[in-house]
């Protein structure tokens, strides 16, 4: 089963959002968080990144969801430190992070593969909020 990776400054915000996942998608998708830094402060850490991402490495992929700008900059250095296989596994996606993350994880409970999920998640940058 495809895991997730949710990235954020904030570690409530993350943790938020892993129980929605998990609400929606139930406890069998493997999701992990790196939110925040060390010491509590709002920011983002690559160690923390990569600790995520490889609590939750599966054969069948992990995709990573991010929120704002710098949090890209710490993913890269994570990836960085990824060995060539790790690295092969992992999917970065583009995804609004929220909803993205939602998406994601109602496919990664289906037992999609890593390009259905990641393609799910994507497609929640074109969804509306409101009906017209």
């Amino acid at each position: 089963m495809v895991s997730l990776v949710l990235v954020s400054h904030s570690r409530s915000l993350a943790e938020g959002l892993r129980d929605m996942v998990a609400q929606v998608a139930g406890d069998s998708v493997p999701i992990a968080i790196a939110g925040g830094t060390e010491d509590g402060r709002l920011g983002t850490s690559a160690p923390a990144i990569l600790d995520a991402i490889r609590s939750v490495d599966r054969p069948e992929g992990v995709l990573v969801l991010l929120d704002l700008g710098s949090a890209a900059l710490s993913l890269e250095m994570a990836l960085e430190e990824l060995t060539s296989g790790e690295r092969e596994r992992v999917v970065v996606s583009e995804a609004p992070l929220v909803e993205g993350a939602v998406l994601a994880g109602v496919q990664a409970s289906l037992d999609a593969d890593i390009a259905t999920v990641a393609e799910a998640a994507a497609s929640a940058a074109s969804m509306t909020k409101l009906p017209r």
